[in-house]
């Protein structure tokens, strides 16, 4: 009798980035106020743009895929103030990490129907504490 393998949608789905992302959006958002801020997308995502509305052009937002990428210099950018607005990241990713000078920041993302445990794994989360890429490797 033939056995058949139940398939499910993963971090290598091609499918998964081809179709429209569920929109996830948030606004509103104070790094300024000295706290750092973390967003915890429901699934893996598929994009995500940043946007820095503080009316100050030198309020910054410095955005990291992880606390330790914010905490070392090159594994994170930034986002000017005064409207400006990053490309679109197409990455996967489950969580971000935002500080800086800014006090309006938007975060909007296209998200996929991949569970967020898909990166949750020893490959890529060697010490098995979090849900994303680890700031250990650079991110």
């Amino acid at each position: 009798m033939a056995e058949f393998t139940r398939y499910k949608v993963g971090l290598h789905n091609v499918g998964s980035y081809q179709v429209a992302g569920k929109p996830y959006v948030t606004g509103g958002l104070n790094p300024a106020a000295g706290e750092l801020i973390q967003i915890d997308f429901p699934s893996v995502t598929n994009w995500i743009v940043i946007s820095n509305n503080s009316s100050d052009v030198t309020a910054t937002a410095k955005v990291g895929f992880s606390k330790l990428g914010l905490n070392v210099d090159n594994y994170y950018f930034e986002v000017g103030g005064e409207g400006t607005i990053s490309p679109r990241l197409e990455v996967k990713a489950t969580q971000l990490f935002i500080t800086g000078s800014s006090t309006n920041v938007c975060v909007m993302a296209g998200l996929t129907f991949i569970d967020v445990g898909a990166i949750d794994n020893p490959t890529i989360s060697p010490d098995g504490a979090f849900r994303n890429w680890t700031g250990s490797a650079g991110i």
